[in-house]
């Protein structure tokens, strides 16, 4: 889509999503919030702009590396379920529980057994956290096969972006149906009644945004409540207070000053 047209519909739905925070603050709603689907399907970007103007102790990103060996020896959710959000907090998980099904499943990094544990057990450990009040939302961002490889061609020429470029990321390009078929089952058992999956075309990345973030807004039940007034204070006159001499400090090189012509 055209950026301008871009721009100026992500500017409203960001102050939305700003609306939407000081509502779910105010009232002490939880809201955690699912991102999968397939490697370079956009997902961090999204996330991104969801974030860009929350207030950071109101919301935060869960993103966790690799369970540690003590994590390995808990139950599979339990580390999760240790950074559910708590009243007036919205959580953005980058990845979740759902590896379990995804990479995990098409790598062979858990077994037949913890697999088929997990598939009966996430359709009730949601079941619970709707129950207890959680807004849960679950986002599947599609992407197809020759869209992702142009993504990942792309990522390997930016020396910012190499770091996505994982061994795993790669391997899913050779693994694309075992991944397609490891997607479908888990939809086939986890999307629920209560915990559904909501499906993001995400080839266009512009339009994967601001349908997702048009979404989110959609799903949780806040209202407009107008912030309280700020009033700016006079600064007084000082006295008293003579500063050090600006010499006996140590600055930071002008770099940008070397780029003004």
């Amino acid at each position: 889509m055209k950026a301008a047209a871009y721009e100026k519909e992500l500017e409203r739905l960001q102050i939305e999503l700003v609306a939407m925070q000081r509502w779910v603050a105010a009232s002490g709603a939880r809201v955690l919030v699912i991102f999968e689907g397939r490697d370079a399907a956009g997902k961090g970007g999204a996330i991104k702009r969801i974030m860009q103007y929350l207030n950071p102790r109101q919301a935060r990103v869960v993103a966790l590396p690799q369970p540690s060996e003590r994590e390995q020896g808990q139950w599979y959710f339990q580390r999760y379920i240790e950074r559910l959000p708590t009243t007036g907090e919205i959580v953005l998980m980058d990845r979740s529980w759902y590896n379990r099904a995804g990479v995990e499943r098409v790598m062979g990094y858990c077994t037949d057994e913890q697999y088929e544990r997990f598939m009966n057990q996430v359709p009730v450990v949601e079941k619970m956290l709707v129950d207890d009040g959680i807004i849960l939302i679950k986002y599947w961002f599609s992407v197809s096969d020759k869209e992702q490889q142009r993504r990942f061609k792309s990522r390997r020429n930016d020396p910012m972006r190499q770091w996505k470029l994982s061994p795993t990321d790669l391997e899913s390009i050779t693994r694309w149906e075992d991944y397609s078929r490891a997607k479908d089952a888990m939809f086939e058992a986890t999307d629920t009644e209560q915990a559904p999956w909501w499906t993001i075309d995400s080839d266009d990345k512009k339009a994967a945004r601001l349908n997702a973030i048009n979404h989110l807004l959609s799903m949780v039940p806040y209202e407009h409540t107008e912030p309280e007034k700020v009033t700016i204070p006079k600064r007084p006159d000082a006295e008293n207070y003579e500063r050090p001499d600006v010499d006996d400090q140590r600055f930071v090189p002008d770099h940008a000053a070397t780029l003004a012509g």
